[in-house]
């Protein structure tokens, strides 16, 4: 969560935008440089690499400079930007759909695999770091660090994932599990050792 802004910094992102808004470069570069270091991890969490990541973030700066006109002052600019930068991380993977394998809700059915939270099982994640967990959830497949993505980092329902991927609920609810069985083996070998 980012901290809440006090009124200079209000003022200087509202001078930024209105200079944006008139096509000035430096402004432009200003705005680049003030997001660019949280766009990025937003990237990150969704990209398989730093490459894609930074693509995404590109892609993602050019329909914000496009698109500010249409933002109004009364939300927070961050959250617009985010916004933008989440669905075009969404629009990335939609766009290479046809190499994504999608775990549907049959299969995971049919394997027995529980798509509900098991809070019976919940592993102690304490003493991993942010970015192990980070660095595990860029290993997980596409749509499934898409579908962990949206579910946990940033709030979307599984009716809005499923929308968006263009899947229905219940796959979307089979994805996030397979995400969560997929990230507690790649770290049960490190728990069970610090546990022992």
């Amino acid at each position: 969560m980012s901290e809440p802004m006090n009124e200079s910094s209000k003022e200087q992102i509202t001078k930024v935008i209105e200079g944006c808004k008139k096509g000035d470069r430096k402004s432009q570069q200003v705005l680049y440089m003030m997001f660019y270091g949280k766009m990025l991890g937003v990237c990150m969490r969704y990209s398989k690499d730093s490459e894609d990541a930074r693509d995404i973030l590109q892609e993602g700066f050019v329909k914000v400079f496009l698109n500010l006109k249409s933002f109004g002052a009364s939300g927070s600019f961050e959250g617009w930007v985010r916004r933008i930068m989440v669905n075009t991380a969404i629009d990335f993977y939609r766009k290479s759909k046809q190499s994504i394998v999608i775990a549907n809700s049959d299969y995971v059915e049919l394997n027995g695999e529980d798509v509900t939270d098991d809070n019976n099982n919940e592993m102690n994640y304490a003493n991993i770091s942010t970015n192990e967990i980070m660095e595990a959830v860029q290993k997980l497949s596409p749509v499934y660090r898409t579908v962990f993505n949206m579910y946990v980092m940033d709030g979307y329902t599984h009716k809005e994932i499923a929308a968006q991927l263009g899947i229905n609920e219940g796959t979307s609810k089979s994805n996030f599990s397979k995400a969560k069985m997929n990230l507690k083996k790649m770290f049960a070998a490190r728990i069970k050792i610090t546990q022992e």
